[in-house]
């Protein structure tokens, strides 16, 4: 049963530019059905919340220009908690505005932050870590990042280092973070793993709202005076209009620089749910079901022959034959192929004509 305070932040705003040519800036991939079943990457992130989160408490924050996709997408959640930034500024002054947004309805409010375009393959699992983390932030002034055990030296994600013999006394499973750490070569990557207590930044965050708004006003005064002068706009007609004018006089800061770093009652929960931030094609390689040969397909009829290692996703094709291809990603939306060696994947952006 879902608490009355527990709140749900999705940040929604990313323009997915490395999964074209699936993902456009006219709609990006948390709004597609990525994975073909019949569910975006923003709906499948709110169904897994569904017993910690009712509807009501579920608050999304993106570009204008997305609202009513999100709308459109979950019609079960209020329409005045599609909170629209004027411009991107990171997701410090993101998660500060929905934060007084939230305190100004709800003092007591218990939230957990999550990325739209993530997956998660043991839901059961995940349901249970999060619930454990709001109950632990419910009644302290602790900000919980969830570290995923990492499974290979990934370069593509943050690392945390935990001190993991300095566990809370009031939940086992929670551990103090040492320290955060920039996305590493290879090498670097490498001695994290070979080490027990370096996890996978996930970028989902869980604390109550009075912990993460004095942590705005101690941190970072500037972000902080602007969100909390518009009190008393938040939920009337003249709020659009006030964050319209406002928020472009943000910094443009992540909120791992602008809090995480600085504050003391930072911990860590390690878990390991099947989790992967869906960034590039290779990551949904790595995340779905491939044949004998190594081959992921999502698409109705992919017919392949002497073919190896490649992501397929043709979903709007009647019938795909391919031979002879080893280590490429095949993938076609809106009359537009791409045919990409899997290695050559971080140059999507400059293919897409988007390297600026």
């Amino acid at each position: 049963m879902a608490k009355i305070n527990n709140h749900l932040v999705i940040m929604a705003g990313g323009v997915g530019s490395r999964f074209w040519p699936m993902s456009t800036a006219e709609q990006p991939k948390q709004f597609i059905d990525v994975l073909g079943i019949g569910k975006s990457l923003l709906q499948l992130t709110v169904e897994r919340f569904k017993t910690i989160v009712s509807a009501e408490n579920i608050w999304v924050v993106t570009n204008k220009t997305y609202a009513d996709t999100v709308a459109e997408q979950l019609p079960d959640m209020p329409q005045d908690h599609i909170l629209c930034e004027p411009c991107r500024r990171n997701t410090a002054p993101c998660i500060a505005y929905v934060s007084w947004r939230i305190k100004s309805k709800d003092p007591k409010a218990n939230i957990v932050i999550s990325p739209s375009d993530h997956i998660v393959l043991d839901v059961a699992e995940f349901r249970r870590v999060v619930s454990d983390c709001l109950k632990f932030t419910a009644d302290s002034d602790a900000i919980v990042t969830l570290g995923m055990k990492p499974t290979r030296p990934e370069t593509g994600y943050g690392y945390i280092e935990a001190n993991l013999s300095a566990n809370s006394l009031r939940n086992k499973g929670i551990f103090r973070v040492d320290s955060f750490r920039e996305k590493p070569d290879l090498e670097t990557a490498k001695q994290y793993i070979s080490k027990n207590n370096y996890f996978w930044n996930s970028g989902i965050f869980i604390w109550n709202v009075s912990t993460i708004v004095n942590a705005f006003r101690m941190y970072q005064p500037g972000i902080s005076k602007i969100f909390e002068g518009l009190l008393p706009v938040y939920g009337t007609e003249k709020e659009q209009e006030e964050i319209d004018r406002l928020f472009p006089e943000c910094e443009n800061i992540s909120v791992d620089y602008a809090i995480m770093e600085k504050a003391d009652e930072i911990f860590v929960c390690p878990a390991d749910f099947g989790w992967s931030d869906l960034g590039t094609w290779g990551s949904l390689q790595q995340q779905t079901k491939k044949d004998l040969y190594g081959n992921a397909c999502i698409g109705e009829d992919i017919n392949l022959f002497e073919t190896h290692n490649c992501m397929i996703h043709t979903t709007q094709e009647k019938k795909v034959v391919i031979q002879g291809l080893d280590g490429y990603i095949v993938a076609e939306n809106n009359n537009t192929l791409l045919i990409c060696k899997l290695s050559e994947e971080q140059r999507i952006k400059q293919f897409a004509g988007d390297d600026k």
